[in-house]
Formats: structure tokens, sequence, C-alpha cells
């Protein structure tokens, strides 16, 4: 036992030196600042461009030149475009826009309502039926049915196009480990990239509008799709499988008969995140000119319209919370309808489809029945009333977090010397992770600086860290109780697993009414977003701790708290900074979408890209700034994780 001792004692006291070396830094990085403040900060103005954004510039009006005449365009990505907006536009033909000649699409809301209806009923149960058709009407008594529909058919589109990409590769790499090690890091890569990012390269080759706001929603649902398909196909038993060849089954046999059919439920809830992942980038592809409910969204917070802006998103979130409850309820249990109930379903559906067709009452939701008006009104006046009455409150929380957190982080990131910066961030990262992320780190600070933004990018990056240390100090309160009491659980893991489905733009409303539009809004937006998943691994983690091991503690007459810091947390670790790492991810994302609200830095750079055409080479080095900056944390999180499991 002594040499045991003895031989873990060196750790400590490495770690200890650890420690102080990291004070350390810290100190002298302080202490630097204070005499290099506002000298090399690499600053540039709002309305200033670098060499590299006058070349993208130049990029861009090149490309629109010769759209119309290069064989890349002509034969390949015209071709695309136009066949996504073919596909788009007959989607949105068939239930959204008037087409062939008629005022009102094909299919009207009655026969769109019955239609969700009875796909419910069969894979859902009556109850998720009757949800269905209750969100369906409520759209349209919102007054946003057409909306409504154009973001429910750039939805499904891109929906489409992900599963006919995303599960065929999800078995490749479910079947094959070298297709599973190629596929692992480009998905980890679109995984880690906001969603803004994908907006501004797309519009250079795909123009703005459809066809680019349907492949980037792709892009960003693909993902899931593939990782959830291959983790199904390798979770089914072995000797399920071997039993199949045994019997002389041939692999596409196995595949079709075995595979597939085992990993139904699994596979069904792949589909499931990847409709979620659709109808958030649907809302935010608004920004490139994509039709529906995002498009609302985004004039209203541009207008600061709160109460527009809330109706809206309370569309986003009904919309969100139908198609959740169907594809999840799907792929909990299998459901047979009898016979009588299918055809009888059946017949219904058929002739409200039809009256739809025929009858403008049941084509053209009535204007005259419409609660919308009342929704806004009553949000306005929400708003009128908590920022009349709620000052002292909402002032005195936002002055705190912006004079004790924000204000100092960012002075100490954004007005040291670059170099001063550079060389904090290659320290820390070889302290928390090696020469590996050391060498990460450095060539991520050398693009950001290569982008021209730099000052922008640590704006954002303080944002960001103030952001996810408020996420976690969130998430370990209410993921130890949740952890340490079902009863909590069984109240909170709902309202979590809701929150999870609305879309980032739906938590920017109520808290530009509570605080106006300033980067705090966007910051305590990132955090509420980010909370949920942050909250759910860290509850996980505390629960997967031995029993044995709490009641041993209690045994030794520790206290709840002394439980709690010594015992539940340390073995924890690997949840706390899984959580650390996705909430880092999450946070960034949010807090870029927070530049509609005022948010500034990256955010504003990449949305002036968008609305202002000299400033687009701008907006499109912000997104690679924000690219580059999720890479970095991401990779030191792991890295962190990965020594503090060890």
């Amino acid at each position: 036992m002594v040499a045991v001792a003895a031989a873990r004692q060196p750790p400590r006291v490495f770690q200890h030196k650890k420690s102080l070396i990291f004070a350390g830094i810290v100190l002298a990085w302080l202490v630097l600042w204070l005499v290099f403040r506002n000298v090399g900060t690499l600053a540039l103005g709002a309305a200033d461009l670098t060499p590299l954004h006058r070349w993208i510039n130049e990029v861009n009006d090149a490309v629109g030149a010769s759209r119309n005449s290069n064989p890349l365009f002509l034969y390949f990505f015209n071709e695309i475009r136009l066949v996504i907006d073919e596909f788009v536009t007959f989607i949105q033909a068939m239930i959204a826009q008037p087409s062939f000649g008629r005022p009102v699409p094909v299919i009207g809301w009655l026969g769109v309502v019955a239609i969700a209806g009875f796909v419910s009923l069969a894979v859902a149960g009556w109850r998720i039926a009757l949800l269905a058709v209750a969100g369906f009407v409520f759209l349209g008594l919102q007054g946003l049915w057409q909306e409504s529909m154009d973001t429910l058919s750039l939805t499904l589109a891109a929906v489409v196009i992900s599963l006919l990409i995303g599960i065929p590769l999800g078995i490749w790499a479910g079947l094959s480990d070298r297709a599973n090690r190629i596929l692992t890091p480009v998905l980890d890569f679109m995984q880690t990239m906001p969603t803004f990012v994908y907006l501004a390269p797309l519009t250079l080759f795909f123009l703005i509008g459809p066809a680019s706001a349907t492949i980037a929603t792709l892009i960003y649902a693909a993902p899931p799709a593939i990782r959830i398909t291959a983790h199904a196909i390798r979770s089914v038993p072995r000797n399920t499988v071997e039993a199949s060849e045994s019997l002389g089954a041939t692999r596409s046999q196995t595949l079709v008969k075995v595979l597939l059919p085992s990993a139904r439920k699994t596979i069904v809830l792949g589909v499931n995140q990847t409709i979620m992942a659709a109808l958030a980038m649907v809302t935010i592809a608004a920004l490139i000119d994509a039709p529906g409910l995002g498009k609302t969204v985004v004039k209203a917070l541009q207008t600061l319209d709160v109460g527009t802006a809330f109706n809206a998103g309370l569309a986003i979130v009904v919309l969100a919370i139908v198609l959740d409850r169907v594809t999840t309820a799907a792929a909990n249990e299998r459901r047979t309808l009898p016979r009588w109930a299918l055809f009888g379903g059946l017949g219904v559906t058929g002739v409200c489809v039809y009256l739809s067709y025929t009858y403008l009452w049941a084509a053209e939701f009535q204007s005259d029945v419409e609660i919308g008006t009342a929704i806004r009104k009553g949000a306005t006046a929400v708003t009128e009333w908590a920022q009349d009455s709620l000052p002292v409150i909402t002032d005195g929380f936002k002055d705190f977090v912006t004079f004790a957190l924000i204000n100092p982080l960012q002075a100490l990131l954004a007005e040291s010397p670059w170099f001063l910066v550079a060389l904090v961030i290659v320290a820390l990262s070889f302290m928390i992770g090696g020469v590996r992320p050391a060498i990460v780190s450095a060539v991520c600070v050398g693009l950001l600086i290569a982008t021209g933004l730099w000052q922008d990018s640590m704006i954002t990056l303080a944002s960001t860290l103030v952001a996810t240390i408020m996420v976690m100090a969130l998430g370990v309160v209410v993921g130890v109780w949740m952890g340490r009491s079902t009863r909590a659980d069984r109240f909170i893991r709902p309202v979590l697993d809701a929150a999870q489905v609305m879309p980032a733009f739906v938590y920017l409303v109520p808290f530009l009414a509570l605080f106006s539009a300033s980067r705090f809004t966007a910051i305590i937006a990132a955090v509420v977003f980010a909370a949920p998943v942050a909250i759910k691994i860290i509850a996980d983690g505390i629960r997967a701790v031995s029993p044995a091991t709490v009641e041993a503690s209690t045994a030794l007459g520790s206290s709840s708290w002394q439980t709690i810091v010594k015992v539940q947390l340390p073995m924890a670790r690997g949840a706390l900074t899984l959580a650390a790492n996705q909430g880092l991810i999450y946070v960034l994302s949010m807090v870029v979408v927070g530049g509609l609200v005022g948010a500034g830095a990256l955010g504003y750079d990449v949305v002036a890209g968008f609305s202002q055409g000299q400033l687009y080479g701008k907006g499109l080095a912000a997104g690679v700034a924000i690219v580059v900056l999720g890479v970095m944390l991401d990779r030191l999180t792991q890295a962190a994780a990965k020594r503090w499991t060890n």
C-alpha cells in the first residue's frame, strides 16, 4: 500500500504545479495587458475592408458575370440549382403557393390538415393525430398558413434529399470500418460549423433563393441521419448477423431482412433529428431569401417588432412540436391500423383533399377567423409592460453580467496585442492537451489573423466564453439536481426536450422583449439555447456514478454537499467536459445568430455581408472566422476531456 501511495503522489504534485503555471500565465497576461493595452489589436472599422475582402468581392463579381457562360456553372451548379428549385417549387405548388393557373395551391388547408392527421394516425396513434390536426389548424388561425406551408415545403424538400443521401451513407459507414473512418471527421467538421456559415459560400454558387436555402439545410441536416443510421447498423447484435449468414443469406439479404428491420427504431430516431435540424436551418436560411416563417421573424427582429416576431416564432414552435411528436412516437412504437380505420381514414382524407382542390373555403384559410392579431397585440403589450415595470430587475441583472463578466473579458481579449493573445492561447492549449492541440490553436490563430477580423473574433470569443460559463453554472446546478432526484428528472426533462425542439431564432424573441437589442440579449439567448443539452449530459453523468460509491460516502458521514463536490462531480468529469464541449458549440452558433439583435462582431459582419453587396467578402471572411473559432474550441475541449478522463 505504501508503494502504491508513493507511485500516486507525483501526479498530484504535477497537477499542482500545472495549476500554478496556469495562474502564472494568466497573471503575466494581465500585467502585459496593462502595459500594452490597445496596441496591436488589428482593429478594423465596420465599413473597412482588407485586400482579402476586396478579392472575395471581385471573385463574387466574376462568378456572377460568368454564371451563364462558364461550363462548370452551365452543366453542374446551374443544373443542381434548377433541379432543387423545381423540386421545392413542386412541393410549394402542392401545398403552399398558387400554381398551375390557380389562385390557390393544389391541396388547400383542409386537405393538408387531413393528410397530416392521417399520417400521424398511421404512424403514431390517435392522440398524436389530434395534436397534429390541432397544431396545423392553429397555424391557420394565426394568419400564417402560407408562411407555415412555405417553411414546411422547404423542410420536406431538404429532409427528402438529406435522407436519400444520408441513409445510404449511414448504411455504408455501418457496414464498413474504412467508410466510417472517412466519414467521421467530415461529419465532425459539418456539425462543428455554426449554421450561419453555410449560407454565404452557397450563395456564391447557387444564388440567393430556395435552392441555396435547401442545400444549406440538407448539409446541416444530413449528418444526424448518417451518424444515427451507422450507429443503428453497428448496434445490431453480432450473433443475429452470424445466424443470418449461417443460414445462407447473402450480404444484401442480411442487410434488407436483418440489419435494417433490427435498426428501424434507431433509424426513425435519425429521421426525427434530421427533420428538427432541417426546420431549424430553414428558418435561419431566411437570411438568403428563403420563404416562410423565418423571413417573418427576421424582418420583425430587424425592426424590433416583438409582437410579430412572437407570433411567427410561436408558429415555428408549433410546427416543430408537431413534427417532433409524430416522428418520436413513430420511433418508439410500431403501430398497425385496423383495416377499417385505414380505409376509413383514407376515405376521409381523400374527401378533404377533393374539397380543398374544388372549393375556395377549403383551399384558403378564412381570414375572418384569425387570432394572430390578438397574439401580436398581447405580446406587444407584455413587452411594453416588462420594459416599463421590470427595468430594476432586468437592467440590474444585465448590468451585473455586463460589467462583471462581459466587459472585463472582452477588454482582455480585444484590447491586448494580437501576438500576446496568440501566445497565451497556444501556451494554454499546450498546458491543456499537449503538442497537437497547441499546433491546432496556432494554425487557427494564424487563420483568424488572415481573415482580417481579429478584433471581431476576440469580441465573439469573449461573448462565447461568458455564455459558456453561465451555461455550465446552470448545467451543474440543475444537472446535479436531476441526477440526484428522480422526481426532478421526470419534471424537468420533458421541458428540456421541448426546449431543444425550438429553432435558435425563437430564443431571441422573449429576451429582445426583456433586454432590448444588445450583445447581452444574444448572450442570454445563447445560454438558454445551449443549457438543455448541457443539463441533460451532466444529469446523466451524475446518475451514472455508482450508487454503492455514493452510499459509501454517506455512510462515512459526508453531507449531501460533500458527496456532490468530493464524489459525484469528480467521478462525472467526463460528462462535465462533454457538456462544456457541446455548450461551447451551441453557444457559438447562437451568439452569431445574435448579430440580428445587436450582438455585433462576427455575427454582424455575416448579416451585413448578406444585406450589403460591398460587404460580401467581409461577411464570408467572418463565416470562416466563426468556423476557425469553432474548430479551435472544439479541439481544446476534446483534448481537455481526454486528458481529464484519463
